[in-house]
């Protein structure tokens, strides 16, 4: 079959097949962490951004590719997970952006070829410095070869089919682009990932359409929203309906978001407000979602629609009924604290273990998002985090180098609001630079001073090796413990006492003064307390704090100042 044009419903059909492609292989793509450890997440987080993207698109009745490319990528911008899955958005958002320039409902050879290169051209913008060697090369090389041959093409196939051919010669390409893949034995993980979505795609326009029922199924992440809600028991939920709509706006320039915002706290809570130009979604729990969407109704044309009943949701998870599609909020919402009095201070952090939480909370942090390493929190969640703190002057602490643009991309949506996002890439930096936070400072003075103690502390983390390697010339082999600072492997041994004691020496000098170790479920009081003697012998004088973080997969978590 040739196509000459793409139509909204051909345009649906290849991005499904696309992303269900990716969700089939992103376990093959998570192996390909530039670090062999066991946190390799580049393939989970692309994936659960498309089936967020896809899960809005289903909605879709429309057969004009303008419609569908707007409401995929306002999809994939809420969805984005990661580093990888931001790029990706900012990519199909581009993508949009070209599509949307043309008068009808199908675009030809050429425009496809534009909206390729206009998808390529935002996902740079998306990134203050762009690395090549990334899926930004592969996204970039791609589009430049059709745009090059594009009077050669006569189907939107022969298009795909070149694309896709440089995307893979791209991919093998990226290590001689960036000397860390070479050293590892890898390909650049987010490029494989947009491949496998390209290879989908091309399978879609072959006629070779993949499983419908995969796309209704919520995306699998290690079972992870029914972990412990058995252990949840009788939740009174205030307000038993989740109500998602997209309303398409009448006059967008001078709608005031305050006008829908103000009524919908007064009905319920977990409410989420966003405007991209012409659309405005929302998201709210309450009593009257009847209401709520008559309200929205005023001020334009209502797109999607979803109410979920919560209480019937979590009575499903509590029984350990899996067999329907559960609303991904059911269990995630329960937990989550109602809206907070208007306050001068919101501080937002990103954290795993219970011991971790409980420390940040402690130091003053209003809202923890869920997440880290192996699970990259979405758009939406730091978007629903900015609502429920509700105060003048928001800090946000990723505390992990692959959830900044996240958070960042987050603070741009999030409109009227004075936010900074602190680049803390691990916990340890998160932690220290709380330390440093000033209540009776001004947002601008305290992003400084936070910044500023990131930059003159060090931080390391101890995991283990999930394969042989050799990394900045440490020979790593599979099942060894790990050190890893400033984003390099400093040791790898195959026991973990002197594998600890191998990272602090490297940390650990006549200026350090205070050492804090986050040490996790897999340590002993034994082995914490041999630690801290050990420390006294490289510095007697250096302070040394031991928290019992009870965090997975990285046994210690280092700060020095």
């Amino acid at each position: 079959m040739s196509n000459k044009k793409i139509s909204g419903e051909l345009f649906k059909q290849m991005v499904t097949n696309g992303a269900i492609h990716l969700k089939n292989n992103h376990k093959e793509v998570d192996h390909l962490n530039v670090f062999p450890v066991p946190d390799g997440d580049t393939g989970t987080n692309m994936q659960m951004t498309m089936m967020a993207g896809i899960k809005e698109v289903t909605a879709v009745n429309s057969s004009s590719i303008v419609d569908v490319s707007k409401i995929l990528s306002r999809g994939l911008l809420m969805g984005a997970r990661g580093n990888s899955g931001v790029i990706l958005s900012q990519f199909f958002r581009g993508v949009y952006s070209e599509i949307s320039k043309i008068n009808n409902g199908s675009v030809t050879i050429k425009e496809f070829i534009q909206a390729l290169v206009g998808g390529y051209e935002m996902a740079y913008r998306a990134v203050m410095d762009p690395v090549e060697g990334t899926i930004l090369t592969v996204v970039r090389e791609s589009a430049e070869k059709v745009l090059k041959e594009q009077k050669n093409f006569n189907s939107i196939e022969d298009v795909l089919k070149v694309y896709l051919k440089q995307a893979k010669e791209s991919l093998q390409r990226t290590p001689e682009l960036l000397p860390v893949l070479k050293e590892a034995g890898v390909v650049d993980s987010g490029g494989a990932g947009f491949v496998k979505i390209i290879e989908g795609m091309v399978m879609a326009l072959e006629g070779q359409l993949l499983s419908e029922a995969e796309v209704n199924a919520a995306p699998k992440t290690a079972n992870a929203e029914y972990v412990g809600a058995h252990n949840l028991g009788e939740i009174d939920i205030k307000f038993g309906y989740c109500t998602e709509f997209i309303v398409e706006l009448f006059d967008w320039k001078n709608f005031d978001v305050k006008t829908v915002r103000e009524p919908l706290e007064q009905m319920g809570d977990s409410l989420v407000v966003v405007t991209d130009e012409d659309l405005l979604k929302v998201h709210v729990h309450t009593n009257q979602p009847g209401v709520a969407i008559t309200l929205a109704q005023k001020f334009g044309e209502l797109k999607t629609c979803k109410i979920e009943n919560m209480r019937s949701q979590h009575s499903n998870i509590t029984g350990q009924d899996h067999s329907q599609d559960t609303h991904n909020h059911a269990h995630e919402e329960i937990k989550e604290v109602a809206k907070k009095p208007r306050t001068e201070y919101g501080i937002i952090a990103v954290a795993q273990g219970e011991g971790i939480k409980a420390v940040f909370e402690e130091l003053g942090v209003d809202y923890i998002v869920d997440g880290g390493q192996t699970m990259n929190p979405a758009t939406e969640e730091f978007v629903k985090a900015i609502e429920a703190v509700n105060a003048d002057n928001i800090i946000i602490l990723p505390n992990n180098s692959n959830i900044i643009l996240t958070a960042e991309q987050a603070a741009k949506l999030s409109e009227g609001q004075n936010i900074s996002v602190i680049k803390s890439k691990t916990v340890a930096q998160g932690y220290s630079s709380l330390i440093a936070f000033d209540p009776t400072a001004s947002l601008e003075e305290n992003a400084e001073t936070m910044q500023e103690v990131i930059s003159n502390m060090k931080s390391a983390e101890l995991t283990y090796a999930v394969r042989d390697t050799e990394m900045h010339g440490v020979q790593v082999r599979n099942g060894d413990y790990i050190g890893i600072s400033k984003s390099k492997i400093i040791v790898s041994l195959p026991n973990k006492s002197e594998a600890i004691k191998e990272l602090l020496k490297s940390l650990i000098d006549e200026d350090s003064e205070i050492v804090t170790i986050f040490y996790g479920k897999d340590v002993t009081e034994e082995e914490i307390e041999e630690v801290r003697e050990f420390v006294s012998t490289l510095n007697e004088d250096c302070e040394v704090e031991t928290i019992f973080g009870q965090q997975d997969v990285y046994s210690y978590i280092i700060a020095v100042e």
